[in-house]
């Protein structure tokens, strides 16, 4: 039975902040989302406490939050907040760290992506790279409007977030998800998806062993005991010398996403000829982001990717 259409009202504007502006677009024109299914959607849902959730995403966004003119480096980064494919932590792990880009000079964009869920869609694996796919391809093709250098273009991701970023950082150029022919979609789909470099906070990486099972069968769904899908997405297995530079961070105490997941993809970038960059903590648990406060030395992270983002020329 298909649902009521709920659509909630999408707010674009522009937000003044002393370092930036900000500004949200849908990713996909109008009525031609890919995969979804006709005329059924959801309402979209948020929940804020301590940190901003959101829930059933039908409409799939982009939000730029631009650095000051006199600041600007010409790098920009796509964020992909985490929640296991269920949620998005939009706030801690999206517009906080967006702000926080625009601050050094980076041009961010907080990507709220459709979480899998066969009731409005098809193929529910594919979505979520889908959107992020096409993100990028957004961001490159509107480089000079942005005043961003259209080949120092990045992807961040939290937790499930980073299962997503290293997805696309590994699978940018698969034949799944096929790449979506869709009406008013033309001039981006020959733009390149390809990330030029990958920043991976506490990511889910595997879907075999040390895997976050939340995460896995969120997005496989029906397929999550399926052995070749669950082989795709576990993305230590899909790195090459194609993989673009990575910096990763994790705790040693994390007991949601355990830490080999990072370890494993940094060795595969390691064995694959990848510029790859990792700070392991004792003590931060998982899902902090910036609130680091009494987590001990994993406070240190902002200041380490800012050390890495200078050495690949995205911060002066």
């Amino acid at each position: 039975m298909k649902s009521t259409l709920l659509v909630t009202t999408l707010l674009i504007g522009t937000l003044s902040l002393p370092a930036m502006s900000q500004s949200s677009k849908p990713i996909w024109p109008q009525n031609a989302i890919p995969n979804a299914l006709p005329g059924v959607t959801l309402t979209e849902k948020v929940v804020t406490t301590d940190v901003e959730r959101i829930s059933n995403v039908t409409v799939p966004t982009l939000t730029a939050y631009l650095p000051a003119k006199d600041k600007a480096t010409g790098a920009a980064v796509m964020i992909c907040p985490g929640g296991g494919y269920a949620i998005l932590a939009s706030s801690h792990e999206g517009s906080d760290m967006a702000r926080w880009f625009a601050e050094q000079g980076v041009a961010a964009f907080v990507l709220k992506y459709r979480l899998p869920n066969p009731a409005i869609m098809t193929n529910q694996h594919e979505v979520p790279l889908m959107d992020a796919m096409q993100g990028i391809r957004l961001i490159r093709r509107d480089a000079a409007t942005y005043g961003i250098d259209p080949n120092r273009i990045g992807v961040m991701g939290f937790s499930a977030g980073g299962h997503l970023a290293s997805t696309l950082s590994t699978q940018w150029n698969h034949p799944e998800p096929a790449t979506a022919r869709v009406a008013g979609n033309e001039s981006v789909q020959s733009t390149s998806a390809q990330p030029n470099f990958a920043i991976l906070m506490y990511p889910v990486i595997t879907f075999g062993e040390k895997a976050h099972a939340g995460s896995r069968n969120n997005l496989l769904g029906t397929l999550k005991d399926d052995a070749t899908k669950i082989a795709y997405y576990s993305n230590e297995l899909q790195v090459t010398a194609q993989t673009p530079p990575t910096f990763l961070v994790h705790s040693m105490d994390d007991k949601a996403v355990p830490v080999e997941n990072s370890v494993n993809y940094y060795l595969a970038c390691l064995k694959n000829g990848v510029q790859a960059e990792m700070h392991l903590y004792p003590k931060g648990g998982h899902g902090y982001a910036m609130r680091t406060t009494d987590k001990g030395s994993v406070a240190n992270w902002p200041d380490a990717c800012k050390g890495w983002l200078k050495s690949i020329g995205a911060l002066k």
